[in-house]
């Protein structure tokens, strides 16, 4: 498990610089990248929140490489919201007449995953379950703001 990890960490960090410059053929192609990000994000934020939750016991291993790959995630769909792009998907055509307040959420989420990073390094569960819920919070609001459900 922890070699199909670090597989996936790998590969998906191997992707980073060419992400800002993704071209999407079609504006369904970018629906479907944000949409399998989000979906590895989630699965990701659903392991460790399950240890958060004490329904899964807490391995600093299996944390640190779960919260690896949220981070990594986390800087990947923002390129993938072109105009247009609300079709066939759940965001809100807010997302582009709210752009600067869009990216904020991001970057918001962004800076809270770090700080998420650094408590699953330290091995601290009760600094992971509280950065845990920042992540989670900032998450919600761009939830709420920007996706419909």
């Amino acid at each position: 498990m922890k070699h199909i990890l670090a597989s996936i960490a790998l590969t998906a960090l191997a992707t980073v610089p060419f992400a800002a410059q993704a071209q999407f053929a079609k504006v369904e192609d970018a629906v479907k990248y944000r949409q399998s990000v989000f979906t590895v994000m989630g699965n990701h934020m659903g392991r460790v929140g399950a240890v958060v939750k004490g329904e899964r016991p807490y391995d600093k291993a299996a944390v640190e490489a779960d919260v690896a790959v949220i981070e990594t995630m986390s800087r990947l769909p923002w390129n993938a919201f072109p105009q247009g792009s609300e079709q066939n998907s759940k965001a809100k055509p807010e997302i582009w007449k709210e752009q600067d307040k869009f990216k904020a959420g991001g970057d918001k989420m962004q800076a809270e995953v770090a700080k998420l990073s650094t408590a699953a390094k330290s091995g601290d569960l009760n600094a992971i379950k509280a950065a845990f819920g920042a992540v989670g919070q900032s998450c919600k609001a761009c939830h709420d703001n920007y996706r419909n459900k």
